[in-house]
């Protein structure tokens, strides 16, 4: 894994730098574990917008991904590393014993032909998953659940990792890449290892047309709007603000507006300012 860097031929070249894809072995995807993917433009069911700046974009397809990495006890060989548009990291195809193929995210120096396990009877080694409960002190993890069986939602883009810090009969301490520590239950699976792609966060975009590939459209500061468009349009000159910062409706930004979810009794040290 490496950055390609261009020559300077044009304004939009200059800075524009993407990555090598030296780790990826695989030009197509596998067909079985696609699926199409419809785009909302960040529009609801009524129609309409409730996330801005959203619209447009490359077409893709979406690849199934098996996150809960549930089929205990049976070794798979890494077919392919290949690139996904719908995330940082890169994905791995494993091919099961029994014949079977998923995807899985594809941890740090992971190779094409490497052996991997998921359950009780993995051993501690990169891209093997296992419950909290028989994962080392210190290890350094990736993928994991929040609930056990539900399929991992925590550390999934590249270049990331979390440390299991302490265990105890229920839950193990989990700190997060955020600096926050978390309890989980020792039941959850999570996968050994650092997600792969780590040079992702060197990438320079470039120029403003690669943002609208990914689906991102403009976002225009308030004070260059007029005075019907935002509470802090309008205004003779260069005059900008007046106000506090708010939203095009008048709420104030900065201020807390989360909710307290159940899952926030679990945190133990919140994410680091």
């Amino acid at each position: 894994m490496g950055i390609r860097i261009h020559k300077p031929t044009s304004p939009g070249r200059r800075f524009h730098t993407v990555s090598d894809f030296k780790d990826v072995t695989a030009k197509e995807p596998y067909k079985p574990l696609l699926k199409d993917l419809r785009k909302s433009g960040g529009r609801n069911n009524n129609g309409r917008i409730t996330v801005w700046q959203r619209g447009g974009g490359s077409k893709r397809h979406y690849r199934i991904i098996d996150f809960k990495r549930d089929k205990f006890n049976i070794p798979a060989e890494v077919e392919t590393i290949e690139y996904d548009p719908n995330r940082s990291a890169r994905i791995a195809l494993l091919k099961y014993a029994d014949g079977e193929r998923r995807y899985i995210i594809a941890p740090d120096k992971i190779r094409v032909g490497d052996t991997v396990m998921s359950g009780d009877s993995a051993e501690i080694k990169i891209g093997n998953a296992l419950p909290l409960k028989l994962t080392p002190l210190g290890s350094f993890i990736h993928n994991i659940e929040l609930r056990p069986g539900s399929g991992a939602v925590l550390v999934r883009s590249a270049g990331t990792q979390a440390q299991l810090l302490a265990k105890d009969k229920m839950y193990a301490h989990i700190k997060l890449g955020s600096g926050e520590v978390r309890l989980i239950s020792v039941e959850c699976m999570a996968t050994i290892g650092q997600v792969g792609n780590t040079d992702h966060e060197n990438i320079s975009i470039g120029k403003a047309g690669r943002t609208r590939w990914r689906g991102r459209r403009p976002n225009v500061r308030g004070v260059a709007m007029n005075p019907v468009d935002h509470p802090l349009g309008g205004g003779e000159g260069k005059s900008s603000g007046g106000r506090p910062p708010c939203t095009p409706w008048g709420k104030p930004e900065g201020v807390k507006t989360r909710k307290k979810k159940s899952s926030d009794k679990r945190i133990i040290i919140k994410k680091r300012k």
